[in-house]
């Protein structure tokens, strides 16, 4: 194991789920790259694989909506995590919500924020896209799924 697994394996960030809309397309994944990154002006980054078709539909969005759950909704976690959008239609059946920028929300999170999409940074496998938050929501209470409770959700595309 090296110093950066170490280090690395004791991060157990908050799990998210971002969804983006472009083009007449929908698309979302599970990400654990996401994290505020400015205090004034408020500021969200969210990293997106390059591998993923969420990524593509992102590249297109002028928006981008970020999901926290609970730790109780592993199964959606799962649906977003565990499949691929390029067979699956990972929206069907659930409770969305239309908000400013075309962006879609899952109407269940525990809590959520959309934002306009200022810069993307490519990060090797990952692009970062920051946020200019346009509207907050909030949902269900209780603890938040971080990736110690996702671990054996075995990802729908691989990594690279």
């Amino acid at each position: 194991m090296t110093r950066a697994d170490v280090f690395l394996g004791r991060l157990d960030p908050d799990m998210c789920v971002v969804t983006a809309a472009a083009g007449g397309e929908r698309a979302g994944c599970l990400v654990g790259f996401a994290a505020q990154c400015s205090i004034q002006p408020p500021r969200l980054a969210v990293w997106l694989s390059k591998a993923n078709r969420t990524y593509r539909v992102a590249r297109a969005a002028q928006c981008l909506a970020v999901h926290l759950l609970t730790r109780d909704q592993r199964a959606l976690a799962e649906l977003f995590g565990g499949r691929t959008g390029d067979d699956t239609d990972k929206f069907a059946g659930l409770d969305l919500v239309r908000v400013p920028g075309g962006a879609v929300v899952l109407a269940d999170a525990a809590a959520w924020c959309v934002g306009t999409i200022l810069h993307r940074v490519d990060g090797g496998d990952h692009v970062g896209f920051v946020l200019d938050p346009l509207e907050w929501g909030e949902g269900r209470a209780g603890p938040l799924l971080r990736l110690s409770d996702a671990i054996g959700i075995k990802a729908g595309h691989p990594a690279d």
